[in-house]
């Protein structure tokens, strides 16, 4: 691997004896992992339907590492949200933030989705996530892993943080921020980010960071938990930093995060501004664990909030749209009471969706998803979408069709092709289609047959 002149010879100066390990690290391949959804599963049931060879991951309780010969994007199970693929360090941060049902959340760098994915199936559906990303395509992406993992209390935006700041002073609880960086830590699985990197580019993402925090640091409520973390180990973009950021902001402390074995902990001598207390935060080092570089800072902020006077989005009040989408609801689910509309269903175009309990009115943002996506209105009938589908457990919907992992009828429904039902699962009219258990998508019965509602962009060839 033909690493930068300048980068090895900063590190060769920041480890000393353990350059050579290092450097070693370098000639093994990246470790593979991924991260269970617990809105989907859990470790004891996993772990007995897994077909994949799992290790677990030492400061993630869902987190594991897979072996070379495991395809776990290519199963079934994936496209179902049952699991993540993340990179194992990129798990710790989101720990540290330790976020709780009815947490306002933001995760304010948030493409293409491990963390906020992470946080979502933290908050247990309740309370506000907003997950931002400021490029349109990246944005996408975000929106697409938030919707394959079930998450219901979740708005993806795609703004700049001073848009953001604007719109939500002092209202998070937690804000996640996964800075865009210099992406050392990564070199050893992205060959990409060793050619992109120069010294210059080190400066220019420590600049943007700083400007990220400070907007951060207006929209977190006091006493709430914000996390800054990158995968550099750049001095400047970690311990510097922070320690700019602490200097420009005395209302914010280092708190302790907890220990794992082989993480290690920021060093004051590398830091900038104010260094007491940098010992708190934490690296994550490629040849101490089993992981990619990574750095993270757990900062906490004081003082009293301020009343802010805040506008809410205007609930659906078309009474024959509503009529048309309660009728969907009776037909459908199992507690029609739990899923038809209230203050929180709101019209996005011709799309229905369930916004978060309490979330601000959006007008003015760029906003991709203003929560759960419950469907659209088409010539007086209800529509379901497949974010829907992939919110619910097959326990709720009166009728479900549930394939296992190997069947050829799961690889011909991934395909979009019409399935034909056994006797005892033939019927009409909307049902859940799912696999071992975790709901996959809809289709709709007409007798034997199951016409395929799968979305045509996601469909296997």
């Amino acid at each position: 691997m033909n690493l930068p002149s300048a980068f090895l010879t900063r590190m060769q100066e920041m480890l000393g004896e353990e350059y050579e390990a290092f450097l070693q690290s370098y000639e093994s391949g990246h470790y593979q992992s991924l991260r269970l959804n617990p809105r989907k599963t859990d470790r004891e049931e996993f772990m007995e339907k897994s077909p994949f060879h799992l290790t677990p991951v030492a400061w993630e309780k869902n987190g594991f590492y897979y072996s070379e010969e495991d395809t776990p994007g290519k199963h079934p199970y994936h496209e179902a949200g049952v699991y993540y693929i993340q990179e194992a360090s990129a798990m710790a941060p989101v720990g540290y933030l330790d976020v709780q049902p009815w947490d306002y959340v933001l995760d304010l760098c948030a493409a293409p989705g491990g963390k906020s994915t992470q946080i979502g199936a933290a908050m247990q559906g309740k309370g506000i996530l907003i997950c931002n990303e400021i490029h349109p395509a990246r944005a996408k992406i975000l929106s697409q892993n938030i919707e394959r993992m079930g998450i219901a209390n979740a708005v993806v935006t795609n703004e700049t943080p001073q848009r953001l700041a604007e719109h939500f002073s002092e209202y998070f609880t937690r804000i996640m921020v996964d800075a865009p960086c210099s992406g050392e830590g990564m070199f050893r699985k992205d060959e990409t980010a060793i050619t992109e990197w120069s010294p210059e580019n080190v400066r220019r993402c420590a600049g943007r960071q700083q400007e990220i925090l400070e907007n951060a640091a207006m929209m977190l409520k006091p006493g709430g938990r914000l996390v800054y973390s990158t995968c550099t180990f750049a001095p400047e973009e970690d311990e510097q930093a922070i320690g700019r950021f602490l200097e420009a902001h005395p209302e914010f402390a280092l708190e302790e995060t907890p220990d794992y074995p082989g993480l290690s902990h920021g060093v004051p001598a590398w830091g900038a501004g104010v260094t007491d207390g940098i010992e708190k935060t934490v690296r994550i080092w490629p040849h101490r664990t089993e992981g990619e570089g990574h750095y993270a800072a757990l900062l906490r902020k004081t003082g009293e909030p301020e009343s802010v006077k805040r506008k809410y989005p205007a609930s659906m009040k078309d009474k024959k749209l509503l009529a048309v989408y309660e009728d969907f609801c009776k037909e459908i689910f199992i507690e029609p009471k739990k899923w038809t509309a209230d203050s929180t269903m709101t019209m996005f175009g011709d799309q229905l969706y369930r916004t978060p309990e309490e979330m601000v009115d959006f007008k003015g943002l760029r906003v991709l998803r203003p929560g759960l996506q419950m469907g659209e209105f088409k010539k007086n009938r209800f529509e379901p979408s497949h974010a829907l589908a992939l919110a619910l457990h097959p326990s709720e919907v009166k009728q479900n069709v549930n394939l296992s992992a190997d069947a050829p009828e799961t690889a011909a429904y991934l395909r979009g092709e019409t399935i034909q039902l056994s006797e005892e699962d033939a019927g009409k009219g909307w049902c859940l289609v799912s696999v071992d258990g975790y709901s996959l998508g809809w289709g709709k019965k007409s007798g034997g047959t199951l016409k395929n509602h799968y979305p045509k962009g996601l469909r296997k060839q």
